[in-house]
């Protein structure tokens, strides 16, 4: 079953704009509406009901929040005409927290497409994937700056250690592995389950090949490294395997992976 309905949570940075046309090139293989989602706070740095701040301050700080969004919108209509997708494309702008707002609103959706997260953004704007691979439930895959979104490598890599994680990031991707030809599994350890795995993609027509590591390699390194020497069209992961704590805590996989793939990378919860 094709992946028909997307979200991109849009926010006019240059890797929102590499997730919009990764969802493009998606939805005009398989026929799919994307909707783009432009998801900013009401929080103010400062604050601007405060009786301290001169009336003419105050409006021209909500002139130019105002002013941010309009140039965002401007920034996705300039896109259409490359995308090709008329009015399978839609826009939305939601107020209030971003990855709250983009968790809840990617429910009624089958997969959701963000750029990698950047520090630097306005931070009415900007987003977490992981937090929103963690809150909704759904799909994330999370597209760097840059990444050529017409790419057909047919070939993807799938981090598995037999987890529930990654059993959902399995299940979730499933309807793109079929797309890609031939799936690399890779594990650090064991391979759990590897015969019931390969039975598994087998009966879905997706080839697969094994590739392992001794216990006790570095997992995020492992995993970069792999996806820089055979460029595979996609990395499926499971997020936050232990929990959300620990991960902040200790930077985690997740977040290593993310900030250094050169490739998107499917998360899910």
């Amino acid at each position: 079953m094709a992946m028909l309905n997307l979200l991109v949570a849009f926010n006019g940075s240059a890797s929102s704009e590499a997730a919009l046309r990764y969802a493009a090139a998606l939805a005009r293989r398989q026929g799919a509406h994307v909707t783009a989602l432009l998801a900013h706070s009401t929080h103010d740095t400062l604050d601007t009901r405060s009786r301290w701040i001169p009336d003419r301050a105050r409006a021209l700080l909500a002139e130019a929040k105002s002013g941010l969004l309009q140039e965002i919108e401007a920034r996705l209509d300039a896109l259409r005409p490359e995308l090709e997708l008329g009015d399978a494309l839609s826009f939305r702008a939601v107020s209030g927290r971003v990855n709250t707002v983009i968790a809840a609103t990617a429910r009624c959706f089958d997969m959701v497409l963000t750029g990698r997260p950047d520090h630097t953004e306005d931070e009415h704007i900007g987003l977490h994937p992981d937090k929103i691979a963690l809150l909704s439930g759904r799909p994330v895959i999370v597209v760097p700056e840059g990444y050529d979104a017409d790419a057909r490598h047919r070939h993807a890599a799938l981090a598995w250690d037999g987890g529930r994680a990654a059993a959902r990031a399995l299940s979730d991707s499933l309807r793109l592995l079929e797309d890609q030809g031939k799936v690399s599994v890779l594990s650090i350890g064991p391979a759990p389950a590897r015969d019931d795995l390969a039975a598994h993609l087998d009966r879905h027509d997706v080839a697969t090949e094994f590739e392992g590591w001794p216990e006790g390699h570095p997992i995020a390194e492992t995993l970069l490294g792999y996806c820089a020497r055979h460029d595979p069209s996609l990395l499926v992961m499971g997020a936050y395997e232990h929990s959300k704590f620990r991960e902040d805590l200790l930077g985690g996989v997740t977040g290593e992976v993310l900030r250094n793939s050169s490739i998107p990378v499917l998360l899910s919860h």
